[in-house]
C-alpha cells in the first residue's frame, strides 16, 4: 500500500489536472454501458478496454485517473453473477488498470480508486436524490467492505465521489477511518445545495477537521456551480479542493440522449485554481479534448502555487 504522504505532497505543489469521465471516453471507443453495473460491467468483459480509456486521459494531459470502481460493489457484482472473492479481483483490477495505463506516460500520475455512493448501486439515478431511507451506521456497513477491498489494492487517494447528501457523507467518513488511505470528498450539487437539499457550507464541513480528507469539493454537477463551490469548499475547509463538474449537457431518459450544448469551459481552471481548486478536471461527457485543453490552462504540477 502506498504511503498517504505523497499524494498530500502533490496536492501541496499543485494543480493536478484529472481525468474525464471514464464512460464518456468507453461509449466512443464503441462500448454500450445499458447495465446495471455500467462501466465497471468491463472490469470483467473487457479490461483492456478500460486501460485504453484511461490511456486516452493520460495522453490529453491527466494526471490523477479515477477507477472504473464507481458502480462496482460486492452487492451489486453479486447480482451479475460474481462471488465475493470475484469482486475482491474486480475491485483490485481496477486499480491496476489505472496504474499500468499510468505507467505508460513519463510524467508520475496518480491513481484515485473510485468510492462511489450507495445510489449508484441501485442504477437508478439515487445518487441525484440521497435519503435512501438507510441510516448513516447502515450505510457505514455497506461501503467498509469495497473500502477495504480498494484499499488493499494500492491507490494513491480514495475518491469519495458524487455524493449527494450528509448522512451518505458521514457513512463514508466512519467507513475509511484506519484504511491507510488519504481520501477527498466531493459532492454532487445543484443550486448551491447538496442534491438532498442541505446547505452546502454544512456539508463541506464534516470533513474540515478530518486529516485523512486531502481536498473536498464538487463533481458531476454543472458547470456552473463550480465557480462558487469551490470558492465555499475553500473558505469551509482550508483544504485543498478538488472540483469536476459535467460538460452541462442535460440527459433525456426517454431518449436515452444527451442533449443541448457543452458548457464546459476550460478556460475557468484558472479561476477555479486562483479560488483554492488543486485537483481539477471533468466528471460526464467530459472526453479527452476537453481534458487537454483543460491541461493546457491549468499549466503543469505547481504552476500557480506560490
Amino acid at each position: 500500500m502506498r504511503p498517504a504522504r505523497p499524494f498530500a505532497a502533490a496536492l501541496a505543489r499543485g494543480p493536478l489536472v484529472l481525468d474525464g469521465g471514464l464512460a464518456t471516453q468507453l461509449e466512443r471507443q464503441g462500448h454500450d454501458l445499458a447495465d446495471a453495473l455500467w462501466s465497471a460491467r468491463l472490469l470483467r468483459d473487457d479490461p483492456g478496454a478500460i486501460e485504453a480509456a484511461h490511456l486516452a486521459y493520460v495522453r490529453a494531459g491527466a494526471r490523477v485517473l479515477i477507477t472504473a470502481s464507481y458502480q462496482a460493489t460486492y452487492e451489486g457484482l453479486a447480482r451479475a453473477g460474481v462471488d465475493t472473492a470475484g469482486a475482491t479481483r474486480l475491485l483490485a483490477r481496477s486499480v491496476a488498470l489505472a496504474r499500468a495505463a499510468g505507467e505508460r506516460a513519463r510524467d508520475e500520475v496518480w491513481v484515485a480508486a473510485s468510492v462511489g455512493p450507495y445510489g449508484a448501486m441501485l442504477a437508478d439515478g439515487g445518487e441525484y436524490r440521497g435519503r435512501y431511507g438507510l441510516s448513516v451506521a447502515e450505510l457505514e456497513r455497506f461501503h467498509r467492505p469495497r473500502v477495504a477491498a480498494l484499499a488493499a489494492a494500492g491507490p494513491d487517494v480514495l475518491a469519495l465521489e458524487t455524493v449527494p447528501d450528509t448522512d451518505e457523507a458521514r457513512a463514508l467518513l466512519r467507513a475509511v477511518e484506519g484504511c491507510g488511505v488519504p481520501v477527498w470528498l466531493s459532492y454532487t450539487v445543484a443550486g448551491g445545495r447538496t442534491r438532498a437539499g442541505q446547505d452546502l457550507a454544512d456539508a463541506f464541513a464534516l470533513a474540515a477537521g478530518d486529516d485523512q480528507v486531502v481536498a473536498v469539493g464538487v463533481n458531476c454537477c454543472d458547470p456552473g456551480e463550480a465557480a462558487d463551490a469551490v470558492a465555499l469548499a475553500a473558505s469551509v475547509t482550508g483544504k485543498p479542493v478538488v472540483v469536476y463538474p459535467n460538460s452541462g449537457e442535460g440527459w433525456d431518459p426517454v431518449a436515452a440522449a444527451w442533449t443541448g450544448a457543452v458548457r464546459f469551459d476550460p478556460g475557468r481552471a484558472g479561476e477555479w485554481i486562483a479560488a483554492g481548486a488543486r485537483l481539477v478536471g471533468g466528471c460526464c461527457q467530459v472526453g479527452p479534448p476537453l481534458v487537454a485543453a483543460l491541461a493546457a490552462e491549468a499549466g503543469p504540477p505547481g504552476a500557480g502555487v506560490s
